[in-house]
């Protein structure tokens, strides 16, 4: 009788410790998992935080008109310059 009791106590003490093991497994892999993920995120937020500082740079009004003068050859519009459409005149 006692040999039975200790074969069943032994098949579950490997079962227990095999279930351990898989648990640290699951754990080892789910944390690199975790830090590969916020490695990303913080890539991201760095990528994130240059792009709004070139939006801001690019986007300044000064900025857009100066490549308007320069590279367009664009100059502001003055009255004299304007043409007024009138419906029914020719």
């Amino acid at each position: 009788m006692s040999g039975r009791i200790n074969t069943v106590l032994t098949i579950a003490l490997v079962a227990c410790a095999l279930s351990v093991v898989n648990a640290q497994y699951t754990y080892r892999s789910l944390f690199i998992e975790l830090e590969r993920a916020q490695a990303s995120a913080r890539q991201l937020e760095i990528e994130w935080s240059q792009l709004q500082l070139d939006q801001s740079t690019l986007g300044k009004h000064a900025r857009i008109e100066e490549n308007a003068r320069r590279n367009l050859a664009m100059v502001p519009v003055t009255p004299n310059r304007t043409q007024y459409l009138i419906p029914g005149a020719k």
